[in-house]
C-alpha cells in the first residue's frame, strides 16, 4: 500500500473514530448503530464496514485510542516524578482516575455496563487486550529503566498491581482519586521493594 493511500486510511479511521466517540458520549453505547456512525462520519455505510467490518470492531479501535492517549500522560506524570517511585505512582494513578471521570467513552461504557450491556466493559475488566497488556507492558518497560534497583519479579508484580487496581477503581471508585491513588501508589511500592529501602 502506497504511503498516500496510508495516509488517507488513517485520515478515514480517525474520522469514524472522532464520529463513534461523539456519538457514544451523546447517545451511549446501546444506541450506536453502524448507519449513523457513517452519515456522522459523512462516509458510506460500505466504507464503514469495509473499513472496520463491526460496531464490536469500532468499539475496540475507540478503547485502543484511548487507551495511547491515557498512556502518554500516565508517561508525562511519571517523568515529573521520576526520583520517588511513590510519587510518581500517585501522580500516574490520579491522573488516570481524573482522567476516567472525565471521559465520555468511559462514562458511556459504564453507564451501558450498569443497564446490561456490556460489551465495552469486557476491554477494561475481562479481555487482556488492549488494556492489560499494553498497559502493563508499557509500565515495566518504563520501570526498567527508571528503577533499576528494583528486581525483575517485584518489578512485574508491582506494575501488574498498579494497572489491575487502578482499572478496578476505574470502573468501581472507591472515594476521591487523590485518595484512591495514593493507597494504590503505597501498595505498588510496597510490593517493588518488599524488603524496604535502605
Amino acid at each position: 500500500m502506497s504511503r498516500f493511500r496510508e495516509s488517507v486510511r488513517s485520515l478515514l479511521r480517525e474520522q469514524v473514530l472522532d464520529a463513534a466517540y461523539r456519538l457514544v458520549g451523546a447517545e451511549g453505547w446501546g444506541s450506536l448503530r453502524m448507519a449513523g456512525i457513517a452519515r456522522t462520519a459523512g462516509v458510506s455505510r460500505q466504507t464503514l464496514y469495509n473499513e472496520f467490518g463491526t460496531k464490536e470492531a469500532i468499539g475496540e479501535a475507540l478503547i485502543h485510542r484511548e487507551l495511547e492517549g491515557f498512556l502518554v500522560g500516565i508517561q508525562r506524570e511519571l517523568d515529573a516524578h521520576r526520583d520517588d517511585l511513590t510519587a510518581a505512582a500517585t501522580a500516574a494513578v490520579t491522573y488516570t482516575l481524573q482522567q476516567a471521570v472525565d471521559n465520555p467513552l468511559i462514562k458511556a461504557i459504564l453507564l451501558a455496563a450498569r443497564g446490561g450491556d456490556d460489551d465495552l466493559l469486557a476491554y477494561l475488566t475481562i479481555r487482556p487486550e488492549p488494556v492489560f497488556a499494553t498497559a502493563m507492558a508499557m509500565l515495566d518497560d518504563y520501570a526498567t529503566q527508571a528503577w533499576p534497583d528494583i528486581d525483575a519479579q517485584s518489578r512485574g508484580l508491582a506494575v501488574e498491581t498498579i494497572v489491575r487496581l487502578t482499572v478496578s477503581h476505574i470502573v468501581q471508585p472507591a472515594g476521591p482519586p487523590e485518595e484512591c491513588a495514593r493507597r494504590i501508589a503505597q501498595i505498588t511500592t510496597r510490593i517493588a521493594y518488599p524488603a524496604g529501602r535502605d
